[in-house]
């Protein structure tokens, strides 16, 4: 029975690169497959879907907001691997869902749960609500050997809570953290609406 994957992690945790090894796995079976991007990540070009591993394919749908997926364009598909689901719209995950169901092709996204303030992506807490199985890739802390659960968001070496969640950038702007240096580089700044967050981090299996 097909099902609906959510892979998850924070930013550095080679979920692109992840996605791209799935690919190249069952394309060298010789098995069709689908990969699908939002078109708002245009950091390697729009229509890339690139690891910061350096490897990189091209994507053979890109979807904007009002973009509808077309189930005609899954005949014969095998698998749908999607890229950055957190950007995608609630009625994008719908119709994911609607594919594993109706069409019974495995589809496999892979995105972050939550942005820089620690709040879910719109697209990821539908993917959440509906998924048949939801698998954490793990990384640690950017500063210490814990699991990394929190994205940290530093502007020219200071943590920050302003700007839009949607938004793309590398290794220069967003960090994989654990909650304790989440929390303390944002008390640091004197950043209010933090003391809430108080989670204690698991080490890294």
């Amino acid at each position: 029975m097909a099902k609906l994957y959510f892979r998850h992690g924070t930013v550095g945790s080679a979920k692109t690169l992840n996605l791209l090894a799935v690919a190249h796995n069952y394309e060298r079976q010789g098995k069709k497959i689908v990969v699908i991007k939002p078109g708002f990540d245009d950091r390697y070009g729009v229509q890339e879907v690139a690891s910061r591993a350096g490897l990189h394919r091209p994507a053979h749908i890109v979807l904007s907001e009002s973009q509808k997926l077309d189930q005609a364009d899954f005949d014969q598909v095998q698998c749908v691997l999607v890229d950055e689901v957190q950007f995608l719209s609630v009625a994008h995950v719908e119709q994911l869902r609607d594919i594993t169901d109706q069409l019974g092709i495995p589809v496999i996204c892979y995105g972050l749960r939550t942005d820089f303030r620690s709040q879910l992506f719109k697209g990821s807490r539908r993917l959440m609500e509906l998924a048949d199985s939801i698998e954490e890739i793990k990384t640690t802390c950017h500063r210490c050997n814990r699991k990394a659960i929190f994205n940290l968001k530093c502007v020219d070496g200071a943590a920050q809570l302003d700007g839009p969640s949607q938004q793309v950038a590398g290794d220069e702007t967003f960090q994989p953290v654990c909650s304790i240096h989440y929390v303390e580089a944002l008390e640091l700044e004197c950043i209010e609406g933090i003391g809430q967050i108080h989670v204690e981090s698991e080490p890294t299996t």
